[in-house]
């Protein structure tokens, strides 16, 4: 991203976290009457987004020569505040440097400094600052959340879910450090933590978009691809013009060959951003899957002339070539490919591909593999490996001993863990650990009716720092069987702490976890819900069947617990004599 783009989408965060951090300062008797109006004046403007305004009405206040540097600081605080929202970098620094020499006691204009230099790319600057925020005010939610995003620009996302967490005690119901602790999971490979609280950030906001658009992130790292498409639709229907966005669903919608609705979204793609090459390479894929040859290479071939060292637009392009036919063609643009990113997993998914076509299945194996090394969870070349037959055992596994247990074990691969059972060898369970140390299997239940072929997978997750020290954690992967996949993974213990687990007979569990959050999963289709009283009734009128010696099948009527009920062999056989009684003659008729 570009050092504009990046100010600008960083500039946008601040001024929402500011506008939530900075009440108006507060008007004090020592500020003169016409001073205190034009401040209050200031503040209004500000909080209605009109910025320049609000400059204007702060420096005819700071004209005051009477104010103290306390007042003054905080004043100079507040238009700061409307420079950013400017976009006037420059003033703003000189307006909160001032405010620190004035009143080095005010925390809130650490925070915002903090923000600002974090916006233009100096990171390490920036958590001095809100360093210094939280030391003067240690309950301050907003320098816990703007130092967990320097500490994830700068690459250590384990201390950034530290400072997350910390914002999200202090304020349970706000979004930014729900999301926020969300993405930093998702950097550390956790994308079913990252799911729970991107759940969590939407439930505080229903209309929280980059909320739905991360969670549906995440939702593609574990193959859910139709509630990504989902949360996608809603990102979208909150912000219909995000090109982003088209371009995750369109690669959802593909993913799960829905060719005809990734295409429609890839088409958007290219309408908003059509000097964007993504969106002709994705399209071009789309149109080769679905067989239109001609579309795919017109897109292709676009694609290349925008972005002419784009390693993806080529090996699309070879791939096109390969499925039709043209193999010579081909190699030549896998080559290209292969030369400006060798380890791209697209990449090596379309030598693999070419490699299935020349009957080559050895090679195209082992691009497969590499490619889903790269890029875990890989649908196309997970479904390539299937096709060929290839066991799901990933190569490169190597089993833990002694972490296994109730048939399961622990393979490690990479720095990443599973769990993994021979009689199950569809499913391959990430194993997200929350603490040091390694994952060990605590234990397997498969449930009965109505949940049958659903089991939970316990399992130590680590020893995190709690307020009180080294806590254990255990987590519990929910496994649906006949799907092969896993749900969910929840927290289930942490140091003495329990979760509840309730099995509703409607077919749905509901976790209670350690850390406060209540989860809802429907897994199958519930148990119809009977009339107890009506039970009741059948169960007697069975009983008094088995006594009277009938057949436990016989169909009695049903007296719907009112008198007696007549036999329905009884009037079946009426109904039926009736019937079988001869018709009238025409002798009968007259002579009767």
């Amino acid at each position: 991203m570009s050092q504009p783009a990046r100010l600008a989408a960083v500039l946008a965060l601040i001024t929402a976290s500011l506008a939530v951090a900075l009440a108006p300062s507060p008007l004090d008797a020592r500020v003169g009457e016409s001073t205190q109006l034009y401040v209050r004046n200031g503040a209004l403007a500000l909080q209605r987004g009109k910025s320049n305004e609000a400059i204007q009405h702060y420096s005819t206040a700071l004209s005051d020569r009477t104010l103290a540097d306390d007042r003054r600081a905080t004043i100079l605080n507040d238009r700061g505040v409307a420079y950013v929202r400017m976009g006037r970098t420059r003033e703003a620094i000189e307006d909160f440097n001032r405010a620190v020499e004035l009143f080095p006691e005010y925390a809130a204009t650490y925070n915002n400094r903090g923000n600002l230099l974090l916006a233009l790319g100096l990171a390490d600057e920036a958590v001095k600052d809100f360093d210094r925020a939280i030391v003067l005010a240690p309950g301050y939610a907003a320098a816990y959340n703007n130092r967990a995003g320097a500490m994830m620009q700068i690459g250590k996302p384990d201390k950034a879910i530290r400072d997350f967490t910390q914002a999200v005690t202090l304020l349970p119901a706000a979004a930014a450090p729900l999301a926020g602790r969300g993405r930093a999971h998702l950097k550390l490979d956790r994308p079913h933590a990252a799911i729970r609280d991107f759940s969590r950030a939407v439930g505080s906001d229903s209309r929280f978009a980059s909320g739905y658009r991360s969670r549906a992130e995440a939702k593609l790292r574990v193959g859910h691809f139709n509630e990504a498409i989902e949360d996608l639709s809603r990102a979208i229907a909150f912000d219909i013009s995000n090109a982003e966005a088209y371009l995750l669903r369109g690669n959802a919608y593909l993913s799960s060959g829905q060719l005809e609705a990734a295409i429609a979204d890839f088409s958007r793609v290219v309408e908003l951003r059509p000097q964007d090459a993504r969106g002709l390479e994705a399209r071009g894929l789309a149109h080769t899957m679905a067989d239109v040859q001609e579309a795919a290479l017109t897109d292709l071939n676009r694609a290349i002339e925008l972005n002419p060292r784009s390693a993806v637009a080529f090996a699309y392009r070879g791939y096109a070539y390969v499925r039709s036919g043209r193999p010579e063609i081909a190699k030549s643009d896998l080559r290209t490919a292969s030369k400006l990113d060798a380890d791209n997993a697209e990449v090596l998914w379309a030598k693999a591909s070419a490699d299935e076509a020349n009957g080559n299945a050895e090679a195209a194996i082992k691009a497969y593999r590499r490619a889903l090394d790269k890029k875990p969870g890989f649908k196309r070349a997970l479904d390539a490996l299937a096709r060929l037959g290839v066991p799901e055992a990933v190569e490169g596994d190597r089993v833990v001993d002694g972490l296994g247990t109730a048939g399961w074990f622990v393979v490690t691969n990479r720095g990443r863990y599973f769990a993994v059972n021979r009689k199950l060898p569809k499913i391959r369970v990430p194993l997200e650990m929350m603490g040091e140390g390694k994952p060990r299997l605590l234990s397997w239940e498969e449930k009965q009716r109505p949940f049958r072929q659903i089991g939970v997978l316990t399992y130590h997750s680590g020893v995190i720092e709690g307020p009180k020290g080294p806590e254990e954690m255990e987590q519990a992967a929910i496994i649906d069987l006949r799907s092969s996949s896993v749900v969910a993974i929840a927290p289930h213990r942490l140091g003495k702490k329990v979760a509840g687990w309730t099995w509703s007979p409607n077919g749905s569990v509901t976790v209670a976890s350690v850390d406060g959050v209540t989860d809802q999963f429907q897994l199958r289709k519930g148990i119809p819900v009977v009339d107890p009283a009506l039970a009741a009734r059948r169960a007697k009128r069975r009983r008094d069947r088995r006594r009277a010696g009938g057949p436990s099948w016989a169909p009695w009527a049903d007296d719907g617990g009112f008198g007696f009920a007549q036999p329905r062999s009884n009037r079946r056989s009426r109904k039926y004599r009736k019937r079988r009684r001869k018709p009238k003659t025409i002798f009968d008729m007259l002579f009767n």
